[in-house]
């Protein structure tokens, strides 16, 4: 039996959904469960390996769609200067070394190929540019040798992409793709294959899935229909990763979905199992179907993030100290909680925050934290491994007003840090309990700023004037126990179980 995760693409700043499927492929090495994670974007600006291994994939359990029709195996970039250089039918006539690339220079016939590093590692090549009288002609693409080679043609004053070729270890032609705008054409074994559509259709059934498999659908933008119409015999899964519904244009009536995950509720008679992070989700998307639709089909409650152990400090917690990790972009509005802690410090004048993460906010934030002259207690702090981190600071703060589940806020209980948030799905009404570990801040969109700062700030300054914090930790500690890894895994053995012997 083997678990198929699918998603999309993966980068170096991951989103929620592949933290969730990493910690998903920890439980699955736990329980002894061979699983596979597939991505069917096309990543032409890194090498998946090292996209996956960033996160903490194992390279065996990943699958990129385009690698799958060759003999390459998912593997870091080793491909050295040497080896590329021994490809060249002619002497270079200069070269330049630099950072990031190495351009040699072939003046007798107007050539220019620029090698670019490997990002985590400049002694290999990962892609190679090859420009002829000024014009882009080819790109090829390494791991330890050849992957792939893009063609290129001018066509209106820039380079056309027309064609690319996939290669097996020993040079030989795997399949080939040939491109016309947003039109794809693979010729894979000799048979035809028109679009993205089509090749997933006919890569899932390449897999020959049997009836002890399981397809998790973590997204499936575009591709929905080709797995759910050829997954049989396999059972099939979908994960929800976000709100599952537009509350604001859903009456008595009508319900608006996602957009993200329309077909798959759409088709949900073809759907062995519904996925959710959290229990008040379970209940809520269980409610739509009974009121909406004419089909109950099975909806688990699973955790998408878990804890290998509690963690607790060796030394006291920082008095009045604050913390909070995100990305820093606008749906998460650090720059509110900057604001709130400018104005708790009137009332906590030793209060501390410091801000984990980056993002296009960052800018925007460094001004605030400037213009109020918060240097000394509100710092950014930029990318950090917080497992130990947390258990440093006396609370968790958030303003993100949308939480499918909340893996910092699951980090943060798993440290016994109290918690302020606002009081809306679905993470922060799981791991925040009213008076037990921390607050609950009303939201209403429509208020002005000033207030949802005010109403922030009153919180953490009621969460620091109260004696009671200390039972507040506890109270974390003991809602972060059900998310160890123990627990989790015990929830998917039984899960997966079902489903297949259903």
């Amino acid at each position: 039996m083997t678990i198929y995760n699918f998603n999309l693409g993966i980068g170096w700043a991951s989103s929620g959904v592949e933290y969730a499927q990493l910690y998903r492929s920890q439980i699955f090495r736990k329980i002894n469960q061979s699983a596979k994670f597939i991505f069917l974007d096309f990543i032409g600006a890194d090498n998946i390996q090292h996209l996956t291994e960033n996160i903490g994939f194992y390279d065996e359990d990943v699958i990129w769609i385009y690698q799958y029709f060759t003999d390459m195996p998912i593997e870091p970039t080793t491909y050295a200067a040497q080896q590329l250089e021994s490809t060249f039918d002619m002497p270079y006539s200069r070269i330049e070394d630099q950072d990031t690339y190495r351009r040699y220079f072939f003046d007798d016939n107007d050539r220019i190929v620029t090698a670019y590093k490997a990002k985590k590692n400049h002694n290999a090549i990962e892609r190679v540019e090859f420009v002829a009288g000024g014009k882009l002609i080819r790109k090829d693409f390494f791991t330890s040798k050849r992957l792939f080679s893009e063609y290129y043609a001018p066509h209106d004053n820039r380079a056309y992409l027309y064609e690319r070729h996939f290669f097996n270890r020993d040079g030989s032609l795997a399949y080939e793709e040939i491109v016309d705008g947003d039109q794809d054409l693979f010729r894979i074994n000799d048979q035809l294959i028109y679009g993205k559509s089509e090749l997933v259709a006919y890569f899932i059934k390449c897999l020959k899935l049997q009836e002890d498999d399981m397809v998790i659908v973590d997204r499936a933008t575009g591709v929905g229909q080709a797995i759910f119409e050829n997954v049989v015999p396999a059972k099939l899964a979908v994960a929800i990763h976000a709100e599952h519904f537009n509350p604001v244009h859903t009456n008595d009536h009508h319900i608006l979905w996602n957009n993200f995950y329309e077909y798959q509720f759409d088709e949900a008679q073809h759907v062995d199992l519904f996925i959710t992070a959290t229990q008040k989700q379970k209940n809520v998307l269980e409610g739509h179907f009974r009121k909406y639709t004419s089909f109950q089909p099975k909806i688990e409650s699973i955790p998408v993030g878990n804890l290998e152990h509690l963690i607790y400090p060796e030394k006291p917690r920082g008095n009045h100290t604050l913390i909070t990790a995100s990305r820093l972009a606008a749906e998460k509005h650090v720059d509110w909680l900057v604001k709130a802690v400018v104005v708790a410090r009137q009332e906590i004048p030793d209060i501390k925050f410091d801000i984990y993460g980056s993002g296009g906010e960052k800018n925007k934030i460094e001004k605030i934290i400037q213009d109020n002259s918060a240097e000394k207690y509100i710092v950014l702090r930029g990318h950090a491994k917080l497992d130990n981190i947390y258990k440093q600071y006396s609370a968790y703060v958030s303003a993100s007003t949308s939480e499918g589940f909340g893996l910092t806020l699951m980090e943060a209980v798993g440290s016994g840090l109290s918690l302020v948030g606002f009081d809306v799905p679905y993470g922060n009404q799981t791991f925040i309990s009213e008076g037990e570990n921390g607050y609950l801040v009303p939201y209403h969109s429509e208020e002005p700023e000033q207030k949802i700062i005010n109403e922030l700030s009153e919180r953490i300054v009621k969460l620091f004037m109260n004696d009671e914090n200390t039972k507040f930790h506890a109270e974390s500690y003991l809602r972060a126990s059900k998310y160890l890894v123990s627990e989790v895994s015990l929830l998917w053995d039984r899960v997966i179980k079902e489903v297949i012997n259903d």
